[in-house]
């Protein structure tokens, strides 16, 4: 499936035991020894799992996924009926483009679900007018590198403000007790529910304790102070 020696195509399967029949496979490239977006941490399955168990929810949703990476939540997104608009930095060429290849290899190259675009947190360029209306907002280990937690904090409060009704959905892997967003979170406006995953895959027959192994995985969902 590939004619790069440095990358390794990792298949991800979604299923249901509810609904037999409902089977979704889901093709990402990863490059060796390569750098943090071209590799899929815990916290995407993850996040693609809780999307997956709620997929009739999805359909012509307006979803946006920041810090795409591999991309493997918004990708199945896409294959669930959204219409995703898949994110990266804009100073990042190489990880837009492996996006790309992450569309290319589940058959979204030109599909009219997807459209990539270079997003820099914190930045309010023009380019945030062509995201257009976003009915939800996702993210999967996006919080990793503390210096850049307000310029995410303060992208998202941004498109919620611009958005009545969205919501941000995100996966957080805790690397330290020291870190926290509350502050940031009162400061832009912000409230957050923390979700129960224990249960989640299950439904596939999947333990998700497979999935995030020694980890630490939290499931945030961010809303505007009402």
């Amino acid at each position: 499936m590939s004619d790069n020696p440095a990358e390794q195509i990792k298949k991800f399967v979604f299923t249901s035991n509810h609904n037999k029949g409902q089977v979704l496979e889901i093709f990402i490239p990863e490059l060796l020894q390569a750098s943090y977006s071209f590799y899929t941490w815990p916290s995407a399955p993850v996040l693609a799992w809780f999307l997956w168990e709620n997929r009739l929810e999805l359909k012509n949703k307006r979803i946006l996924e920041l810090g795409s990476g591999t991309a493997l939540p918004g990708i199945l997104a896409a294959k669930c009926g959204a219409y995703v608009t898949l994110t990266d930095s804009a100073t990042l060429p190489k990880s837009l483009a492996h996006i790309n290849r992450s569309c290319q290899l589940n058959n979204l190259s030109n599909s009219s679900q997807v459209r990539i675009i270079g997003l820099t947190w914190g930045l309010f360029l023009s380019n945030f007018e062509s995201i257009g209306p976003v009915d939800l907002i996702i993210g999967s280990d996006c919080f990793f590198e503390p210096t850049a937690f307000e310029n995410i904090i303060a992208t998202v409060s941004y498109i919620l403000e611009n958005n009545t009704g969205a919501k941000f959905i995100c996966t957080y892997q805790e690397r330290s007790s020291d870190w926290s967003i509350e502050h940031l979170l009162e400061k832009w406006s912000l409230v957050c529910k923390v979700h129960n995953i224990s249960s989640l895959g299950s439904d596939g027959g999947v333990d998700i304790h497979d999935i995030i192994g020694s980890h630490t995985i939290h499931l945030f969902e961010i809303t505007r102070k009402t």
